[in-house]
């Protein structure tokens, strides 16, 4: 990309910028909270480019300075000194650069925000509960790590141990651009614990991962759901079978039902079961947009398809293997333990090269 292209596009962002500071201050936008807070979040967005253009084109004015100083001062002392910043210059320019086409590449306005994450077991009967179970920690010490919140919603239990679903939501800065990556089908090949003969299986476990809606993105009308409640079933003490305060909604256009029984209140299940369902809601629309990305994109074919295998972890060689991008690693048992930011770090750099591709920004 030349510098009059990588110029002019910075130039757009900066006109924007300085367009949408104008805006968020105008009384009829403050009392628009929708638009208030979409400007708001683009303002956010537009800053860092903002910021790397200004010190883009007064790297490249002293640039500019220091090789006419060469050209014209007669000085040599002073020559030999520009000559010395130039070169230092020059080294801060193809890095910047760099930065700057990442930044150019537009971001999904999804993923700055919390998302859901449902684990559902698939083929392998008992063993598959046992990986579902196994993903839903891997996820929680990944979580931990990154100081993010993990609240689980709704489960069933396996007969055996681990999940044939459970449901979580996450929250923290920026966990659906990092969790979105997880959404597909994660296939485990070990000796299952109820295999007597010592032979390998494979089993099978579904991950999606859904970006939470904000409360003014989805309108949900009371005349729309059907409101049950029931006894929790579980951990929970005293109260468990004993309190109606699990929560079943049943949206009645979509069909969508969402359940939670995860606290003791009714009211706070509600509350949990709103935030849950709003997301399926706004989920319906978002969903065809991925799959659009994802007809494109190799890295993203996981959200766009949830049916599509993504990842195999095979105990017997200690090897992960995310099929999207043909990454191999041979440490398990570190990644099981919720060290997936090699994975994610790969995945999200593949990404952003096809991205730059796909805008032109190479």
């Amino acid at each position: 990309m030349s510098e009059n292209m990588i110029l002019e596009r910075l130039e757009g962002v900066a006109s924007r910028f300085e367009e949408v500071g104008k805006l968020i201050s105008q009384p009829e936008i403050i009392s628009d909270m929708n638009r208030y807070v979409r400007l708001n979040k683009e303002y956010s967005q537009l800053e860092p480019i903002v910021e790397a253009y200004r010190n883009y084109k007064n790297l490249r004015s002293n640039i500019d300075n220091a090789r006419l100083m060469i050209a014209e001062d007669s000085d040599s002392e002073m020559k030999e000194m520009a000559r010395q910043e130039l070169d230092e210059m020059n080294e801060q320019l193809e890095p910047l650069e760099e930065e700057i086409k990442l930044l150019l590449v537009p971001d999904d306005p999804e993923d700055d925000k919390n998302a859901i994450v449902e684990i559902r077991a698939g083929t392998g009967g008992d063993e598959a509960s046992i990986f579902a179970g196994d993903l839903y920690r891997m996820y929680q010490k990944y979580a931990e790590g990154k100081k993010w919140k993990v609240e689980t919603t709704s489960f069933t239990e396996g007969t055996v141990g681990g999940y044939k679903e459970i449901i979580m939501s996450v929250s923290g800065e920026g966990v659906y651009g990092v969790m979105k990556y997880e959404s597909g089908v994660h296939r485990v090949q070990r000796v299952p614990q109820t295999e007597t003969q010592g032979r390998v299986h494979t089993s099978a476990a579904t991950v999606a991962v859904l970006p939470e809606a904000d409360d003014f993105e989805v309108e949900v009308k009371s005349e729309d759901i059907r409101k049950d409640t029931y006894c929790s079933s579980g951990p929970g003490g005293q109260s468990v079978n004993t309190t109606y305060s699990a929560i079943r909604l049943t949206h009645i256009p979509t069909g969508i039902v969402v359940t939670c029984q995860d606290e003791k209140s009714q009211i706070k299940n509600m509350d949990k079961a709103m935030k849950e369902l709003r997301t399926r809601l706004y989920n319906l629309e978002y969903q065809k947009r991925i799959d659009e990305i994802s007809s494109k994109r190799k890295t993203m074919v996981s959200t766009g398809d949830r049916s599509a295998k993504i990842r195999t972890y095979n105990y017997p060689q200690g090897r992960v293997t995310d099929h999207r991008i043909n990454l191999t690693l041979y440490n398990l048992n570190a990644i099981i333990n919720g060290d997936i930011e090699e994975i994610i770090e790969k995945l999200q750099m593949a990404e952003n090269t096809e991205k730059l591709k796909e805008s032109g920004i190479e």
